[in-house]
């Protein structure tokens, strides 16, 4: 099958002929029908994060499934399927709890090293990212990484789900749990962050302030449902946010991921209120707190995981909720590619008029 390949950290995303092999246990083969371009996957090819090229990124995939292993036993031929990162056996305790991020085994997912490798090239192993592998005419994957979408979901809007939309979102109303009077600031209008804005919707947020420093994505926001937004460049966010609520907001969300903006997001915590730490812009990041002030104010500061997400329930209920005109989606679907033009997709994603880029020509 084809498939573009990172051949060697910093070099970019490479077209290729790789060799992918037949589904067995409790894997499931999908035809890839869409698959977007995350930040996570450029970090990953850019940077070590544990995987060895030649490998294959790519991990907002949906597609249908056209053969199963034996032991597969929630998906059939046709079944219409969205790809997450998440790995998880749901055998350990914290899968049983349903906390299948903080799975205690996630390599479950994947094959023994005495089993023959799923990717490869010319005879020699070629790197699944994430257990996926999505920039590619087909994945294989363990069918706990797949959630069934209804078939009248638009593939573009699907593969979108299985990453941006589950964190965004998730981080709302699974993580900080987000109620109808409370007060949210999302920093950060990316794909991911103007999901978040979704999730404030879907909650009933009282009041959504959208902090950025491009007007193109503040516009953006409020046709996604800000009440508020603030231009960082232009104005001071603390001070705005402050203007706008009197104490504070409830759950503040950076999904930047820098010094300033995490200590400037701290700030406008409400006393009682959270921080969540989405973004990862700098994994250098680091964030001074004074222990008297957080006890004083009983103000918290929380890392959030691809939104506490459980997959099979989330990506279907977000699903249903885009269908049924309750969650924005059509509007992060910017720009549509080649599976020869993912350099070039990433480099347009610099285009604060850009939200999202999704590969949709596999051919």
């Amino acid at each position: 099958m084809k498939a573009s390949l990172v051949r060697e950290l910093g070099t970019g995303f490479e077209l290729a002929e790789i060799e992918i092999a037949d589904p067995i246990g409790r894997e499931v083969l999908v035809e890839v029908k869409a698959s977007g371009l995350c930040h996570s996957d450029e970090l990953a090819a850019n940077h070590d994060l544990g995987y060895q090229p030649p490998m294959l990124l790519g991990h907002e995939v949906a597609g249908v499934v056209t053969a199963v292993g034996p032991d597969v036993t929630q998906f059939v031929l046709g079944d219409h399927v969205v790809g997450c990162l998440v790995q998880y056996c749901g055998a350990c305790g914290k899968c049983i709890e349903g906390r299948t991020g903080l799975c205690e085994n996630p390599a479950a997912t994947l094959r023994g090293a005495d089993e023959a490798p799923r990717l490869s090239e010319n005879g020699a192993a070629v790197a699944q990212g994430m257990g996926l592998g999505g920039f590619a005419q087909q994945v294989l994957v363990h069918e706990n990484q797949l959630a069934g979408v209804p078939e009248e979901m638009p593939w573009p809007q699907a593969a979108l789900l299985g990453c941006g939309v589950v964190t965004g979102a998730g981080a709302v109303l699974n993580t900080a749990n987000v109620q109808p009077s409370d007060a949210v600031v999302v920093i950060g209008l990316g794909g991911v962050g103007l999901n978040a804005i979704n999730g404030a919707v879907t909650a009933g947020a009282a009041t959504i302030i959208a902090i950025d420093i491009a007007d193109d994505k503040l516009t953006r926001a409020q046709d996604f449902g800000a009440t508020h937004v603030i231009n960082s460049q232009t104005s001071d966010p603390i001070a705005e946010v402050m203007a706008i609520t009197g104490v504070g907001a409830d759950a503040v969300f950076d999904f930047v991921g820098v010094g300033p903006v995490t200590e400037q997001g701290l700030q406008m915590v409400a006393p009682g209120g959270g921080l969540y730490l989405i973004g990862l812009l700098d994994p250098t990041t680091t964030v001074a707190v004074s222990s008297l002030e957080m006890l004083s104010n009983k103000r918290r500061i929380e890392g959030v995981y691809m939104g506490s997400t459980t997959a099979k329930r989330d990506i279907p209920l977000y699903a249903k909720l885009y269908l049924e005109g309750r969650f924005e989606l059509d509007s992060l679907v910017s720009k549509e590619i080649s599976l020869g033009e993912i350099n070039e997709g990433y480099a347009s994603l610099k285009d604060p008029k850009i939200a999202r880029v999704v590969v949709t020509n596999l051919a």
